[in-house]
């Protein structure tokens, strides 16, 4: 063998491989962004693989919980289920949307999940709706409605607020007061901190539709699109 064919067959060193690729990367950048690409596709369909394994672990948590409050069709074939604070703003400007959603759609059953994420006054107003759903479930849709409406920033939705408005409908303030730390509450509260951990959610409002999860204030029509998914596979049925 010839001096030159052994050198030939001696292997690269690891510095003379690096120069190779960074060489050939600094000559086709697109590269990088073609491996960024693919990198954020594999990563997104980890994290929704990993959404889809806590659905079907939560699901009946999700939907059938008797912490849950239930609007529109409680037979309904499809249960949109939405995370909230009643001092999110953006909570009380989709509000119209779920009302819309309700009433356009008899088949919609709806279940309203505290999750309470903006300090004390969130935690105390979302004790009270707790303890309205469970005392009487018919009077939460306009307790809801009104404490989500009624808290400003300068009087946010609190404990103090919450209380007048279920006594103004009627309900016994004393009673109402009374069970503010119950287990019933504290059992509603880390249920739906427990699932939205597990979902990936930090912030509202928050939305699941069968296999879906939306985050945010993602308007009427995209929701539309996901309850017509539930329902018939199809953004719209």
């Amino acid at each position: 063998m010839s001096a030159t064919a052994a050198v030939a067959q001696e292997p690269l060193a690891r510095a003379d491989v690096e120069e190779i690729v960074r060489d050939y990367i600094l000559t086709n950048p697109e590269l990088l962004e073609e491996a960024y690409t693919i990198l954020q596709q594999r990563r997104q369909a980890e994290q929704d693989a990993a959404v889809v394994t806590s659905l079907q672990t939560y699901r009946d948590a999700l939907e059938n919980s008797p912490h849950g409050a239930i609007m529109g069709n409680p037979d309904g074939d499809v249960t949109l289920v939405e995370f909230f604070d009643y001092n999110c703003g953006y909570c009380k400007r989709a509000m119209e949307d779920l009302e819309r959603l309700i009433a356009d759609d008899p088949n919609l059953r709806v279940v309203m999940k505290e999750f309470p994420v903006l300090g004390p006054p969130s935690v105390e107003a979302a004790a009270v709706s707790v303890l309205v759903n469970e005392m009487k479930p018919e009077a939460y849709p306009e307790f809801h409605d009104r404490l989500l409406s009624e808290g400003t920033p300068a009087n946010p939705a609190n404990g103090e607020l919450a209380l007048s408005i279920a006594e103004e409908m009627g309900l016994p303030r004393d009673e109402l007061a009374g069970k503010l730390r119950s287990e019933a509450v504290r059992s509603a509260m880390q249920e739906s901190y427990d699932i939205a951990k597990a979902l990936g959610l930090s912030g509202t409002p928050a939305y699941v539709i069968g296999n879906k999860v939306a985050h945010g204030a993602v308007g009427f029509d995209e929701l539309k699109e996901h309850i017509n998914t539930a329902r018939c596979g199809e953004t719209t049925c």
